[in-house]
């Protein structure tokens, strides 16, 4: 096999332990060759010029492949790494190129905490890539139900596989839809105990009056109506005993779960003597125990081993490979337009893994049927719980903070007042006004295309802009107010005017409030 230099490079980082810092990656989330999809290239080079032609594409212990597709310019895309920034420096070709689902040309600056959040670049309309940091180097360390490539989950399968083999009672962390299940599934089939069965129960569906009973049994005439029950421990004696949903344990059962964990003891409801139980105890929870009306000596148990589920967001780079593995899962062939996958990519999922197989389902039936799915139609069917924020990247902005998601409304209830008070009171933060409107960031752009009194910065003549600038002391929030632009464009435009008259940048001078 014939490494690029570039790669080469990388992977004698191996010998060295984990990188000084993180490496640059570029992962092929779409590819008209499907087989293409989590193929990976990643660098710890300060330069990458990216074209039909190069870098090459890997897959852990198979040889690198360049991305190849006719409609991908030579004329490469050139990758910069300045420091924790990253510049990309887009050809002026007939190639459409976009950043997280909008049209970008020229030069493109993204921090270090935008790359973290994940870039969608998309090349001629038909290659999807996602421009993000990697922590480890690519690693085939399959788990069974577990897929992706990025550094989280590569981290996850560790853990679980170091876990796995031992008898530590483990605490799934992770939001909802992260795959918690699943992760007590794989930790179970990956460990000892394997050959016998795994005893799942949810704890929020337990009667309080009853949990005792169902968890630790009962004997004939120990309330009224008992009859001689074994108990889910006992059922899971010598297994894997799952409690799903533990932050919703009754505070009744709190003690006798303390108590069987520390010696393997309970006693069933009505008994005169303990049993001992050798059961292999997973748990798992989306609630913040530290902070719950929680048994914090319970939960010092339940944390021999803690593992964190990342949320969907937090590992962008795998949503190519996530949807290949369930649609297939669903007999259905990865087959979706590459505009639906940009929009699938660029979402924020609140309802996590979960919630895009729920998504994926749909869209594959309407295509199907020869229809064209969108994403605002689909997600509007599963809508974000109370308090998540349901948004989509940010083409060029760091990330703000999430704030509870507006409902959802139509486009076409929205006035040009509507979108200008929504691009004020977010001081022209084109996510935030979308997330306050309860609109897509997609659905965001074309109204402020629309629009007739809010401009894009490059149709700002430069010498309006100069004086705004001065103005305002070079701040380019308050300069962004005046103009009544969104302040990532001007803060493009600002870069790109001072590129163009070879003055030295000054990023204090115009970082203002841009968000």
């Amino acid at each position: 096999m014939t490494d690029s230099t570039e790669y080469t490079q990388t992977l004698q980082l191996s010998s060295q332990g984990l990188p000084a810092r993180p490496l640059l990656a570029l992962t092929i989330v779409w590819h008209p060759d499907a087989a293409r999809i989590g193929e990976q290239f990643v660098g710890d080079t300060g330069q990458l010029e990216l074209n039909r032609y190069a870098p090459l594409f890997y897959r852990p212990g198979q040889a690198g492949l360049p991305l190849g597709h006719g409609t991908i310019s030579r004329d490469p895309v050139r990758i910069v790494r300045e420091g924790d920034a990253v510049v990309l420096h887009l050809p002026a070709t007939r190639m459409p190129i976009e950043l997280n689902g909008r049209a970008a040309t020229g030069q493109v600056r993204l921090d270090a905490a935008e790359i973290a959040h994940g870039q969608v670049l998309t090349l001629g309309r038909a290659v999807v890539l996602c421009l993000h940091w990697m922590t480890c180097l690519p690693k085939d360390n399959p788990v069974p139900g577990l897929v992706g490539v990025g550094a989280a989950a590569i981290g996850l399968r560790d853990q679980i596989r170091m876990v796995a083999p031992t008898d530590i009672p483990v605490l799934l962390l992770g939001e909802t839809g992260t795959g918690k299940e699943i992760a007590a599934r794989a930790i179970h089939a990956l460990g000892q105990r394997a050959q016998s069965r795994l005893v799942a129960v949810n704890m929020a569906a337990l009667n309080e009056s009853l949990a005792a009973a169902e968890l630790f049994g009962a004997v004939r005439g120990a309330y009224t109506g008992a009859q001689e029950r074994k108990g889910l421990f006992a059922e899971a004696d010598g297994a894997t005993l799952f409690l799903d949903e533990i932050g919703n344990a009754p505070a009744s059962v709190q003690p006798m779960l303390l108590r069987v964990l520390e010696g393997g003891d309970y006693r069933p409801l009505g008994a005169s003597q303990d049993r001992r139980t050798s059961a292999r105890l997973i748990a798992a929870t989306d609630q913040d125990l530290d902070t719950a009306a929680f048994n914090q000596a319970l939960l010092r148990r339940l944390e021999g081993f803690a593992i964190q589920l990342p949320p969907l967001r937090a590992r962008r780079e795998d949503i190519g490979v996530l949807i290949v593995h369930l649609l297939r899962a669903h007999g259905a062939q990865p087959v979706l337009p590459v505009e639906l996958v940009v929009e699938i990519a660029c979402h924020d999922w609140p309802g996590n893994i979960r919630q895009l197989g729920h998504t994926l389902r749909r869209a594959a039936l309407l295509v199907q049927h020869g229809g064209a799915p969108q994403l605002e139609q689909m997600v509007r069917l599963t809508p974000a719980p109370a308090g998540s924020a349901a948004r989509l990247v940010p083409a060029v902005e760091a990330v703000a903070p999430a704030e509870p998601a507006a409902p959802r409304r139509k486009p076409s209830a929205l006035d040009d007042a509507d979108v200008l008070d929504a691009m004020a009171g977010n001081d022209w933060n084109i996510q935030a006004a979308a997330r306050a409107l309860g609109i897509s960031r997609p659905t965001m752009y074309k109204l402020l295309d629309a629009h007739r009194a809010i401009r894009w910065a490059e149709r700002i003549p430069a010498a309006e802009i100069g004086a705004a600038l001065a103005a305002c002391g070079g701040d380019v929030a308050r300069c962004a107010a005046l103009l009544k632009t969104p302040t990532e464009s001007l803060r493009r435009e600002v870069w790109r005017l001072r590129d163009a008259a070879g003055q030295k940048r000054e990023p204090t001078s115009i970082s203002g409030s841009g968000r």
